[in-house]
C-alpha cells in the first residue's frame, strides 16, 4: 500500500493519544472504585457489570477516527484486473524432435493435447491464433476469438525437418500486428465531405485536433520448443523486434534431456535448448519454463494463461476507507443507544 499525501497521516497522532487517554481513564477509573467502596458491597449495589460492552463503543469510535486518518492519506493499492482483451498466438515447434517418446505417448501429441486445453481457457474476448514452426513458420489459424477454430488447427500440426524459433517470432508478431491495424483501420472516424466537413474542420480540410488513438490492446506470444534454432533468423533478432514492439515472449522449453529420436537407424539425442530459451523470454519481458511431461506442460499452459489475463493497476481505495469509518462510527452510536442509552 502506497499513500498519495503521506503527510496527512499524522492525524493519526492525535489518535493515538485519545486512545492513550481512554485507557489511563479506565485505570483511574478502576482505583477510585476500590478506593472508596469494597468489593462486596460493589457486587450488591451493581450484580450485571457491562464487562467488555462499556469498551466496545469506544473502540469502534477509536477505529473510524483511525480508518479516517489512513483515508486523509489518499492511500492506494495494486489491483490485479483482467485484460478485457487481448491477442495471444500460440507457436509450436514441429521439428523432427517432437516425435520422441520420452514424452508419452510422443512429444507432439503431449504438446497438441496441452495447448489445446490452453486455448480453449482463455477469456473469451481474447483473439488466439497458431503458428507452428521446423524450417519455417506458418500460420495454421489467424488470431481469432473463436477459440474452437484455433483448437482444431492444432490436428494439422506435423513434423518436419529443422527448427526456426527467430522466424516464428517474426511470424507471431507480423499476425499481432495486423490485429493491431485492422482494429485501427475499424475504429479510426472516417473523414466527413461537403457541408458536415466544413463544420467539423472549420472549412480548411483539416481533421480534428483532439482526436485520441486507439488504445493498444496487449499482445502475447506463447512458444514451445524442444530444440534449438537450426534455420533462419536469429533468435536474437527475433527477441529485438519482440522488444521493440513490447510484446512479451513467454517460452516452454520442452522434453527430457535423455530424448531421442531414430534417424537412420541411430539414435540422436535432442534435448531442448533451455538456455536459449530463457534468453528469449528474458529479453522481452516473458516469461521461462521448463516441461518434461504432459502433465507439466498442461501445469505450464495453465500458470501462463493465469498470468496473460490480467494486469496490474494502483487505485486509490480512499472511498473505501471513509465507507468504513462510517459504519464504525455508526456501530459506535447502535451499541451506546443499545446498552447505555446514550450517543458516545
Amino acid at each position: 500500500m502506497t499513500f498519495l499525501s503521506p503527510w496527512w497521516l499524522l492525524l493519526l497522532l492525535p489518535v493515538l493519544g485519545l486512545a492513550a487517554a481512554y485507557l489511563l481513564m479506565q485505570r483511574r477509573r478502576a482505583r477510585y472504585a476500590v478506593r472508596f467502596a469494597t468489593l462486596p458491597l460493589l457486587e450488591k449495589v451493581a450484580p450485571h457489570q457491562p464487562g467488555w460492552r462499556r469498551h466496545a463503543p469506544a473502540a469502534a469510535f477509536l477505529l473510524a477516527l483511525t480508518t479516517l486518518g489512513f483515508a486523509a492519506g489518499r492511500p492506494q493499492v495494486d489491483l490485479r484486473l483482467p485484460h478485457e482483451q487481448s491477442t495471444v498466438i500460440v507457436a509450436v515447434d514441429v521439428s523432427n524432435s517432437m516425435a520422441a517418446t520420452d514424452v508419452d505417448p510422443n512429444r507432439l501429441e503431449a504438446a497438441r493435447t496441452a495447448a489445446r486445453t490452453f486455448i480453449e481457457n482463455l477469456p473469451d474476448t481474447f483473439n488466439v491464433g497458431v503458428v507452428a514452426f521446423s524450417g519455417s513458420a506458418q500460420v495454421l489459424a489467424a488470431p481469432t476469438t473463436d477459440h474452437d477454430e484455433a483448437a482444431a488447427s492444432l490436428q494439422r500440426l506435423e513434423v518436419a525437418d529443422s527448427t526456426a524459433i527467430g522466424e516464428a517470432v517474426f511470424t507471431s508478431l507480423d499476425q499481432i500486428a495486423s490485429m493491431a491495424a485492422n482494429r485501427d483501420d475499424a475504429e479510426t472516424p472516417q473523414p466527413s465531405t461537403g457541408s458536415d466537413q466544413g463544420a467539423t474542420d472549420g472549412g480548411n480540410g483539416d481533421t480534428e485536433p483532439n482526436q485520441q488513438a486507439p488504445e493498444r490492446i496487449p499482445g502475447r506470444i506463447v512458444l514451445l520448443s524442444d530444440g534449438s534454432n537450426t534455420q533462419g533468423r536469429d533468435p536474437e533478432q527475433a527477441a529485438q523486434a519482440a522488444s521493440d514492439a513490447q510484446v512479451p515472449v513467454s517460452t516452454i522449453a520442452y522434453g527430457t534431456p535423455d530424448g531421442t529420436i531414430d534417424l537412420g537407424g541411430r539414435q540422436v539425442p535432442v534435448p531442448a535448448d533451455e538456455e536459449a530459451m530463457a534468453q528469449l523470454a528474458d529479453a522481452t519481458g516473458g516469461q521461462t519454463y521448463t516441461a518434461t511431461s504432459g502433465d507439466e506442460l498442461e501445469a505450464v499452459y495453465e500458470d501462463i494463461g493465469s498470468s496473460i489475463g490480467w494486469r496490474t493497476e494502483p487505485r486509490e481505495i480512499t472511498p473505501y476507507l471513509a465507507a468504513a469509518a462510517f459504519l464504525f462510527l455508526l456501530g459506535a452510536g447502535a451499541m451506546s443507544l443499545r446498552w447505555f442509552a446514550r450517543l458516545p
